[in-house]
């Protein structure tokens, strides 16, 4: 598997203190990304590991895992690499070891995939397709597909939606996509814009006047609630 960065962190890549493995290459190249260096598929940074590599270190480390903290892959697209982390997640799962996966919910495997994963973590980046298109250079059909096929499972899911000004910033267009599911199973999160990765990119970087401002983010948690809908903050 190949792993751009490593390390621990508590609370912001699921529950706990985590073992947080960046996997290299993303099929979204979203304008905003703070991981613009994951996005490749190839990485001169990048290592690669074996499973059993990946699995005997993280064995090695149960005892960082407190507080219901465990193993978090994310990327770049973590379910890019799809067979290697299906076998890994298995032998986790064998082993007691809690799991989760951050994505962007666009692979076909993922109901597959979650089989295997105690904490699913997906984001949606815009509710509309072309929009979508626009500031990520992919579709949203099968992201959409997937957050609808686990709120209908229900399965606990926690969604999270980056909040862009001008490009994302309208809380009633989530809301009403949402309210056609039935979203019990779900918590949602929302993520004010930063420019943490900016210096990562390459090229001119696209995003002007992103930030929004904390009364943005109230009117998103405020419109959900509104809606029935569960609303953190990690």
């Amino acid at each position: 598997m190949l792993i751009l960065q490593k390390g621990f962190n508590y609370s912001q890549d699921g529950p706990g203190n985590r073992l947080v493995y960046h996997l290299q290459g993303c099929n979204f190249a979203c304008k905003w990304c703070s991981n613009a260096d994951s996005i490749p598929k190839q990485n001169s940074k990048a290592k690669e590991y074996s499973v059993d590599e990946l699995f005997n270190e993280i064995m090695r480390s149960r005892m960082m895992f407190f507080d219901g903290g465990g193993v978090t892959f994310t990327g770049g697209e973590c379910t890019l690499q799809s067979n290697e982390l299906i076998i890994l997640l298995k032998k986790l799962k064998e082993n007691s070891i809690n799991t989760c996966i951050e994505t962007n919910g666009s692979s076909e495997k993922l109901p597959e995939i979650s089989q295997y994963v105690d904490f699913l973590i997906i984001d949606l980046k815009h509710y509309d397709g072309e929009i979508h298109i626009k500031w990520t250079g992919s579709p949203n059909e099968i992201t959409k597909k997937n957050i609808a096929y686990f709120l209908n499972s229900g399965r606990e899911i926690h969604i999270r939606i980056p909040v862009i000004n001008g490009i994302n910033d309208n809380p009633q267009g989530f809301a009403e996509f949402f309210s056609r599911f039935d979203c019990s199973n779900a918590d949602f999160e929302f993520l004010a814009y930063h420019e943490f990765g900016k210096d990562k990119w390459k090229g001119k970087y696209q995003i002007e006047n992103g930030f929004v401002s904390p009364e943005k983010i109230r009117e998103f948690t405020e419109v959900f609630r509104n809606y029935g809908f569960k609303t953190v903050t990690s």
